[in-house]
């Protein structure tokens, strides 16, 4: 057995390793259907009134590779992706948010297998348009939502799971501070594919130094004139 991931443990009477007493066993609250606004970007409950814009950020990727990965699209037509968030906004898990930039909304992310007894809870579904990605507002987008899960909600567990194949996710997990802990092998299939799963993970005791780490990098003292980073957020 790989030690590496047990965050704490002790004995019983009979010499057994158990885990760590837990003070707070309450049941959490599941997230609420509000916005979320940074400096950069807000984070909203996607809506019909998104799909126009999302629709139009989306497109401009004319090879369709943000679509590889996620179990639906690639979307052609302005009314079948009308009708796919038209669908969205009803969903309570996966709960579907847009990623507004300058009152355009240029991505999508969502909270999902929310588990408030367990107090665990994923981020995913997320899809990046080509107008989003390398921006300020795509990593504080990251941060609103976690700030949300353990600030305001106090979960213990902040998960993030991706085609174990999809090299640039499991980067993005490493870089905003997710631990790789593992590979489930053909844990599902999409789009008629295996799908080994890689799975990561933030605990509450990890935020309060990652919480600071993104505060710095997205003050604006951290880009020149030209917008560019003078410090990567690894190394705040």
């Amino acid at each position: 057995m790989n030690d590496a991931f047990i965050t704490g443990q002790r004995s019983n009477a009979l010499g057994q390793p158990i885990g760590l007493d837990i003070s707070d066993t309450r049941l959490r609250a599941l997230p609420p259907r509000s916005d979320m606004i940074g400096q950069y970007c807000s984070v909203v409950p996607i809506g019909l009134e998104h799909s126009t814009d999302l629709y139009t950020a989306f497109r401009a990727d004319t090879e369709d590779r943000i679509w590889t990965y996620l179990p639906n699209g690639p979307y052609h037509d302005a009314e079948a992706f009308r009708g796919w968030v038209h669908e969205a906004i009803t969903w309570d898990d996966p709960l579907m948010h847009a990623i507004v930039v300058d009152g355009r909304a240029l991505g999508h992310a969502s909270f999902l297998r929310i588990s408030p007894a367990n107090a665990a809870i994923e981020v995913g579904y997320i899809n990046l348009s080509p107008a989003l990605q390398r921006t300020r507002a795509a990593t504080e987008f990251q941060y609103l939502m976690m700030r949300r899960v353990f600030d305001e909600l106090g979960y213990r567990r902040y998960e993030w799971k991706c085609d174990a194949l999809n090299a640039p996710s499991r980067n993005a997990a490493l870089r905003l501070g997710f631990t790789y802990e593992g590979t489930f092998r053909q844990a599902t299939h999409y789009k008629g594919r295996n799908r080994d799963t890689a799975w990561f993970s933030i605990l509450d005791t990890e935020w309060p130094k990652l919480k600071s780490r993104f505060e710095n990098w997205l003050s604006p003292d951290n880009f020149d004139t030209h917008g560019h980073q003078i410090r990567r957020l690894q190394k705040m």
